[in-house]
């Protein structure tokens, strides 16, 4: 909730997932045949190129206290397939995933060397509705391994440079795992100071699998304190996904870890297709995916000075006091989303509430 004083942050990053590759080992991952003499895997598949915008920008990347000046860009993007890991023991939740290889190249234009881990850790690969991909790091702890027994290309599977020294320039792959079945739309970069850096694959729209249309209506149920267990069917259609400005909220504390946001203002009619009356709440229940991976539920901004305006802001209101969705009405709700600078919209997405009712997915347009 977001009162005069009060302050939370947006949600969401790219998980990175650790995978271990060791002889025997108890980490998440071990490869059972990495011996001397250990043949590559035969059963994986050439990796498929995708067009990826390769147009090299200007940002940082922050490491501890300090911030570093960069260049970078992708310069390659390859699907493999799940056989390429077949040497490998992933974690439950990456099996049957599939790899991509995400090639990056970035220049260090500061005055200091580079330490720690490096900046294609901050990278990855979206799809069309803003799930973003599971980085994995692949290390060979077996030192009597002479070659991988995976088909992963070289340089996948080892770490980045351990330092880069200022003007020098890197190039690094970073190993993605990214649900089959979908075309990726996006790859991205976040940093906490430099905000997000977006570039397409492909068009950028993906496949866009399960996301409907901007602006379709769709079935669905709300379920509240006052129906009793009942759900009561409405249809919510989205009006507008547009971008405002931190000035617009200057009324509120927002913290210092919002500083480097932007609001994004979504409207949600909803037609109250049942016959009970409805509490004008269904706000909370939106939520917005970006196409750098960020997920952001709505921003709480409570009014206070009693005004009966209705919680929110002028360019954006939520629900108004006293007010209720009769049966076959109408009302317009809209819901405040903070982004990183850089980044945008790229699913909107409503909870409905009933006994198996499902999520509805739409694209942002």
């Amino acid at each position: 909730m977001r009162t005069r004083g009060t302050a939370a942050e947006v949600a969401g990053a790219a998980m990175l997932a650790l995978v271990l590759t060791a002889c025997g080992a108890g980490g998440s991952a071990s490869r059972p045949d990495t011996g001397p003499g250990a043949d590559s895997h035969k059963g994986a598949g050439k990796p498929v190129m995708l067009h990826v915008d390769s147009t090299v920008r200007k940002t940082t990347w922050t490491s501890g206290n300090a911030t570093h000046r960069l260049t970078l860009a992708p310069e390659r993007l390859a699907r493999g397939t799940a056989a390429d890991l077949d040497g490998v023991r992933l974690d439950g939740d990456l099996r049957g995933m599939i790899p991509y290889d995400l090639t990056v190249r970035y220049t260090n234009t500061g005055a200091k060397q580079l330490t720690r881990l490096g900046p294609q850790d901050d990278f990855t690969v979206t799809l069309a509705d803003g799930t973003p991909g599971k980085a994995v790091a692949l290390w060979n702890m077996n030192t009597l391994a002479t070659r991988s027994s995976s088909s992963i290309p070289d340089g996948c599977d080892k770490a980045g440079p351990a330092s880069v020294a200022p003007h020098a320039t890197v190039t690094v792959c970073q190993l993605v795992m990214l649900p089959g079945g979908h075309e990726p739309a996006t790859v991205a970069y976040s940093d906490d100071n430099g905000g997000t850096l977006l570039w397409k694959v492909g068009d950028g729209k993906g496949d866009g699998d399960g996301l409907l249309p901007a602006g379709t209506t769709a079935e669905t149920s709300w379920d509240d304190d006052t129906t009793e267990g009942i759900a009561v069917p409405i249809r919510a259609t989205p009006r507008s996904v547009r971008a405002g400005s931190l000035a617009d909220l200057r009324g509120y504390d927002l913290g210092d870890t919002s500083k480097n946001t932007v609001p994004w203002f979504v409207t949600i009619t909803y037609r109250n297709a049942g016959e009970q009356t409805l509490l004008p709440v269904m706000g909370d229940k939106v939520g917005v995916r970006s196409a750098g991976g960020h997920e952001a539920r709505p921003l709480a901004l409570l009014d206070l000075s009693f005004s009966g305006a209705g919680d929110g802001i002028d360019q954006c209101r939520g629900k108004i006091p006293n007010t209720r969705l009769k049966p076959d009405s109408t009302l317009t709700l809209c819901t405040i989303h903070l982004l990183p600078k850089g980044d945008r919209p790229a699913m909107v997405s409503f909870e409905g509430e009933g006994k198996s009712v499902k999520p509805v997915l739409w694209r942002a347009g």
